[in-house]
């Protein structure tokens, strides 16, 4: 029944979208601003600096914020820096683990029961290659792959990027990171069995370079940031190709709300990448896949990697080039009239 359901759900929701994909640059470039960016939001503790802050996601309370950054600094190999911290609606630092674990941050996302996973996107010193479960305090549950040894098997990762967690706790790690690594997405019970993975690099439909991000919506339906292809590609869980967006620009990040309002940073466009469209985070629904906002300004010339948004719209970036972390605040047009 669920295999079934999920198949018209695609069906009807490609149908709907395939038109989409050819929404051009100058519509995405031109969507409103309503936000203002609120610098130094995050409250760190004496003597910690940002790093390279790539992972982001919001707790199961909905205003509360998660931080993966690379231990003040653009990596975390050799440091003694915890790189996940939790920050309150206010920016205090409520709890940071993880220091001595890894080399290279990368993803994070928050589940359903407030657990925390992360990826480790490379192999040093007998740790990284690995997508990692953490209670909210910081205890390991569930390690998958092999620590410090990269691999394209389904006990091996060559620089994971991102993982996300379905509602039956399913679970997909985007594994590759451009270059000579992998490209695939590989999906696991919620035991940590290896059960399936799909893609190799390319540029078809379920090919990837760089599934750098991603995101699942409400009926389940996988999100991928597939960056260096300048695009979002849409599976089921079982890895079936639905749609092809190229009107998000060219993504590094990727979040969907509760209401499946979905967030998406492009940080690389520009004269080099994807020409014609700004970097920015664009915003719209995946019920139809319109772009309706899009933040440019952030008093810098680089935009964010890691996206987020709370409950009430707050809007959040991980920037790596310039290591900080900015939250965008929407706009109460009638009050500034």
């Amino acid at each position: 029944m669920r295999s079934s359901t999920m198949a018209m759900l695609g069906g009807a929701f490609a149908a709907a979208t395939l038109a989409l994909g050819a929404v051009c640059a100058q519509d995405v470039n031109s969507a409103p601003s309503a936000y203002r960016v609120i610098d130094n939001w995050a409250q760190l503790p004496p003597g910690r600096i940002w790093g390279m802050a790539i992972g982001i996601d919001i707790d199961r309370d909905g205003k509360s914020v998660w931080v993966f950054d690379r231990c003040g600094a653009k990596t975390c190999t050799g440091s003694a820096v915890a790189p996940i911290q939790k920050f309150d609606a206010s920016g205090k630092l409520v709890t940071s683990f993880g220091a001595g674990m890894f080399n290279f941050p990368h993803g994070l996302f928050i589940d359903r029961d407030n657990n925390v996973w992360v990826t480790d996107g490379k192999s040093e010193g007998g740790k990284g290659d690995v997508a990692i479960k953490f209670s909210p305090d910081g205890k390991v549950l569930m390690t998958l792959g092999t620590p410090g040894v990269p691999g394209n098997d389904e006990h091996h990762f060559n620089a994971p990027s991102d993982v996300v967690v379905a509602a039956n706790g399913d679970i997909f790690v985007a594994d590759g990171h451009g270059g000579d690594t992998n490209a695939r997405i590989v999906k696991f019970a919620k035991d940590g069995k290896f059960i399936l993975a799909w893609g190799h690099k390319g540029s078809g439909p379920g090919e990837f370079d760089s599934p750098h991000g991603l995101a699942i919506d409400s009926q389940g339906r996988i999100y991928v940031a597939d960056r260096s292809n300048d695009r979002i590609q849409v599976f089921d869980q079982d890895g079936k190709f639905i749609a092809e967006w190229k009107q998000f620009g060219r993504p590094s990040g990727v979040f969907i709300d509760k209401h499946d309002m979905i967030y998406v940073a492009d940080s690389q466009s520009g004269e080099k990448f994807n020409k014609g469209f700004k970097q920015g985070i664009r915003i719209g629904s995946v019920k139809d896949g319109k772009v309706i906002a899009l933040i440019d300004s952030a008093g810098t010339t680089e935009m964010p990697e890691g996206v987020a948004a709370d409950d009430e719209g707050n809007v959040f970036g991980g920037f790596t080039a310039n290591m900080t972390v900015k939250k965008f605040v929407k706009v109460d047009r009638h009050a500034a009239n």
